[in-house]
C-alpha cells in the first residue's frame, strides 16, 4: 500500500502519561505490541536523506516499510507490504517496494551508493494503542491515535547497549479534511501539556548509535515552490513552511530539554523571519495574524530575555578589558527573579505549541478554490473559508511593490539615522531584516528574470546589516552597564566607554545605510 502520511508527533511529560492513557480508551481502544527492526547501509546513507526502512512485527504480522519526508513539516511518504505471519523473521527486500514512489526514491540512493548491504542498525519494542476518531465538522476526518510507549534499542546484546524510552502520542489522518487533525491536535496539546516533535524512532536509535547528546541547530533555508509561477496562497505556504523547517527541530530539541544557545538562536531567527512573513505578505491571501502572532511574540521576547543580555555581555567584556577597564560582571547582583522559565518551558507553553499546530496545518492546507465553504474551529462555530487566491502576475506585482516600499523606507532612515533617538534606531536594524528576510523568501521567484542579482543585492546589504547588529549590542550593553552603576561604581568606565563610541557607531551605520541606495534591486523591471 502507498500513501502520503499526514500526522503529528507529540512527546508526552511523565506525570501527564496516565491521564493521557485514560483519555484515550473513553473509546474503543486496540493493544498491538511492535517490535521493529532498523536497516541502512554501514555509511547511514538513507538516513542522510531522511528515509526509514523497517521490517516490523505487528501482533503476529510482519509488515515491511520505506518512508520519507514529504514536502512540509505534516507530510511523509510511505509504502507497506504486507509479509504475512511466519514464524521466523522475513529477509529486508528494498525491491518489494518498486514502482512506488518513495520505492523508487529508495532504489536510486541505494544505486548511488554502489549498491551497499543493508545492516540491522537498531530496534524498537513498542506497546501501541490505537483509536479511530472522528471530528465533527466540514469534511468528516477521521484520526488514528496512537499512544506509544516503550523503547528504542542499539548495539543490542552487547556491552554497548544503549536505551531510550519512548512516550509518544501520534494522530494520523486517515481521511477527511486536515483542519480536522489540526483541531484535534490543538486540543489534546492544549489539554495534556504535549509538546510536537521531530524526532523519529529511527533518528532516536541513531542518536544511541552515534552517542549524540546534542544535533545541529536547524538554520533557514530557502522556501520551495512547486512551480516557478505561484499563486498568493502557494506563495504563502511555501514561505511558511521554510520558516517552520527551521523553527519545530529547534524546537522539539528544547522542548526536550536541549539548552544549547544555538538552537535557541535559531529558534529566535525563524520566529522572526516568520512575523517578517506574517507583515508582509498578508496581501496575497489570508493569514490569522491575530491568532498567531501574540505566542510567537512572547516566545520570541522570553527566550531573547535568556540569551540576550549574556551574549552581550561575552562580546564586551574581552573589549572593555582590553581598553583598561576594571573587572566586573555587569549581571551579577541582578535581578534574577526576571525570568524563572527555562527554555524548555518557554516552548513547551501551550500556546506557543498551538500555534506551531495551526502553522504547520496552514502549510498542509488544500488550495483555496477547491476548500470547503467553511472550516470548522476548535472553539467556535464555522468560519468563511478564504478568498480565492490571488494570481502570478498580481504576486508579483504586490511583491515588487512591497520589496521596493521596504527598500525607501529603510533609504529614508539612513539619511537620518544619528538623529533618531535609540528605540527609532532599533526600528531602523528590524525593518533592516525584514527586507532582507523578504528578499530571501521570494528569490526563487525572481532568478530566472535577473540571475545572480537577488544574490547581489543581499550581499549589498550586508555591510548595513553588520553595522546596525554591533551598534544595537553596543546600546543594549550601555543600558546594561548603565543600570549597574547602582550596584556598583566599577560600571561607569563602560558607560562611559560605550558613550563615547555611540556617535561614530551610529555615523558608520548612517553611511552603510546610504549605500543601500546602490543596490541592484533585482525586483525592477528592466
Amino acid at each position: 500500500m502507498a500513501a502520503m502520511e499526514i500526522e503529528f508527533k507529540f512527546c508526552i511529560p511523565a506525570d501527564r502519561l496516565k491521564a493521557v492513557e485514560a483519555a484515550l480508551k473513553r473509546g474503543a481502544v486496540v493493544r498491538t505490541r511492535l517490535q521493529a527492526r532498523y536497516f541502512d547501509t554501514a555509511d547511514q546513507r538513507l538516513a542522510a536523506d531522511g528515509m526509514v526502512l523497517r521490517l516490523r512485527k505487528e501482533g503476529r504480522r510482519w509488515v515491511q516499510t520505506v518512508k520519507a519526508t514529504g514536502d512540509n513539516a505534516l507530510h511523509r511518504l510511505e509504502h507497506n507490504v504486507d509479509l504475512g505471519t511466519a514464524a521466523a523473521a522475513p529477509q529486508i527486500d528494498p525491491q518489494r517496494h518498486q514502482g512506488t514512489p518513495v520505492g523508487d526514491r529508495l532504489s536510486k540512493l541505494l544505486a548511488e551508493g554502489g549498491g551497499a548491504p543493508l545492516v540491522e542498525r537498531q530496534s524498537t519494542d513498542i506497546v501501541r494503542l490505537t483509536r479511530d476518531v472522528r471530528v465533527n465538522g466540514p469534511g468528516g476526518a477521521v484520526v488514528e491515535m496512537a499512544l506509544d510507549i516503550g523503547k528504542v534499542v542499539a548495539h543490542a546484546g552487547t556491552p554497548e547497549q544503549r536505551e531510550s524510552p519512548v512516550c509518544e502520542l501520534e494522530l494520523e489522518l486517515k481521511r477527511g479534511d486536515v483542519q480536522g487533525l489540526v483541531s484535534l491536535a490543538r486540543r489534546w496539546s492544549q489539554q495534556h501539556g504535549l509538546w510536537f516533535s521531530t524526532v523519529s524512532k529511527a533518528e532516536r536509535g541513531a542518536r544511541l548509535l552515534a552517542a549524540q547528546e546534542t544535533v545541529e541547530a536547524a538554520k533557514a533555508e530557502a522556501p520551495r515552490f512547486a512551480t516557478q509561477h505561484p499563486d498568493g496562497r502557494a506563495v504563502q505556504q511555501a514561505v511558511v513552511a521554510s520558516c517552520l523547517a527551521q523553527m519545530l527541530p529547534n524546537a522539539s530539541e528544547i522542548a526536550a530539554g536541549s539548552t544549547d544557545e544555538e538552537q535557541i538562536h535559531q529558534l529566535r531567527i525563524g520566529i522572526r523571519r516568520l512575523r517578517t512573513a506574517l507583515r508582509e505578505l498578508p496581501g496575497l491571501g489570508q493569514f490569522d495574524t491575530a491568532e498567531w502572532e501574540p505566542p510567537l511574540v512572547d516566545a520570541f521576547r522570553a527566550l531573547g530575555a535568556l540569551r540576550d543580555c549574556e551574549q552581550v555581555v561575552k562580546l564586551a567584556q574581552p573589549r572593555l578589558r582590553e581598553a583598561g577597564a576594571p573587572d566586573f560582571d555587569p549581571l551579577a547582583g541582578g535581578d534574577t527573579a526576571a525570568s524563572t522559565l527555562s527554555p524548555g518551558d518557554i516552548v513547551r507553553a501551550p500556546a506557543f505549541q498551538s500555534v506551531l499546530v495551526s502553522l504547520i496545518g496552514f502549510t498542509a492546507a488544500e488550495p483555496a478554490e477547491a476548500a470547503p465553504a467553511t472550516v470548522a474551529t476548535d472553539d467556535g462555530p464555522a468560519a468563511p473559508s478564504a478568498p480565492a487566491p490571488i494570481n502570478a502576475n498580481a504576486v508579483r506585482r504586490l511583491l515588487r511593490k512591497r520589496l521596493q516600499r521596504l527598500h525607501k523606507q529603510v533609504r529614508r532612515d539612513g539619511e537620518r539615522f544619528e538623529s533618531l533617538d535609540t528605540e527609532s534606531q532599533h526600528r531602523v536594524r528590524k525593518r533592516l531584516k525584514r527586507l532582507r528576510y523578504l528578499a530571501e523568501f521570494v528569490a526563487p521567484l525572481f532568478e530566472k528574470e535577473d540571475g545572480s542579482a537577488v544574490a547581489r543585492y543581499l550581499k549589498a546589504l550586508r555591510p548595513a546589516q553588520d553595522a546596525l547588529g554591533e551598534f544595537n549590542d553596543e546600546a543594549v550593553a550601555l543600558a546594561l552597564y548603565r543600570e549597574a552603576v547602582e550596584r556598583d561604581a566599577r560600571a561607569w568606565f563602560a558607560v562611559g566607554w560605550f558613550t563615547a563610541r555611540h556617535a561614530a557607531g551610529a555615523k558608520t551605520c548612517h553611511k552603510a545605510l546610504a549605500k543601500i541606495e546602490d543596490a541592484p534591486r533585482f525586483w525592477k523591471k528592466n
